[in-house]
């Protein structure tokens, strides 16, 4: 195949991936994006390119979702966000990526394979975790979304148990990586990872970008709450098993 023909149609499928995921179901999926396209590009590229487009869908997001959100949840979880980016930032250039990938990995199907084979992980506290459990799972969330884009299992340890409406699970997921994604961009331009050729593509993907996320949105509302939750730990699932595969080969 035409390497230019194999390298846009990965980048659009994993821009058109992430935004459907984000849109509907909080992002889960959207992690097998920087992976996808680095069969063409490096993984440092990819997130690159991903960075400002997952801006644009946080800001159709916020906008979609603005009214149904955890306040409690976003201030536990986003301050250990920061702290993260700072981590993620410093380690970026002489941690391994496949190191995360299968720590991430791992921690994404064990967390699945419990919900899905316990019955009381499914049904969840519906309380708050401890106050250090925010730091944490949010120090990991904004660490590995700095590394990969792959923030999303963390902050599902914190989320999912609280049993959240559905339409309040997505919204508050928004609100949390919109302002991840924000806090990203000045250490990415420090980093030097946008350059000419990572921009062009960044603007031919962005109307891709804002329909695919109209879409998920449009998908949210049309799923049953009965399916929502094991729709979005098994989007984990398979992440963390790609993750995985993608560590170890």
């Amino acid at each position: 195949m035409n390497q230019d023909l194999l390298y846009w149609m990965l980048v659009i499928t994993g821009v058109l991936i992430s935004a459907l995921s984000k849109g509907g179901f909080g992002g889960g999926l959207g992690m097998v994006s920087v992976p996808l396209m680095s069969w063409v590009m490096s993984p440092a590229h990819a997130a690159a390119i991903m960075l400002p487009l997952l801006c644009l869908m946080d800001a159709i997001g916020v906008w979609a979702y603005r009214r149904s959100w955890s306040r409690h949840a976003v201030a536990a979880l986003l301050p250990g966000a920061l702290v993260g980016i700072v981590l993620g930032t410093l380690a970026f250039d002489w941690l391994s990526e496949d190191a995360v990938r299968i720590l991430l990995g791992a921690t994404s199907v064990l967390f699945s394979l419990d919900w899905f084979l316990r019955p009381a992980a499914r049904i969840g506290t519906g309380k708050p975790p401890r106050p250090l459990s925010g730091v944490v799972l949010g120090s990991a969330a904004g660490f590995t979304s700095t590394i990969a884009h792959a923030g999303g299992p963390p902050a599902n340890l914190y989320l999912v148990p609280l049993r959240l409406n559905k339409t309040v699970f997505v919204g508050t997921m928004t609100i949390l990586f919109a302002a991840i994604n924000l806090a990203k961009l000045p250490p990415y331009f420090m980093i030097g990872l946008f350059d000419q050729s990572i921009v062009t593509t960044i603007l031919c993907m962005v109307p891709v970008a804002a329909l695919g996320m109209l879409a998920g949105v449009r998908l949210h509302h049309r799923v049953s709450d009965r399916w929502f939750y094991p729709l979005c730990v098994g989007f984990v699932l398979l992440t963390g098993v790609k993750l995985l595969w993608d560590g170890f080969m």
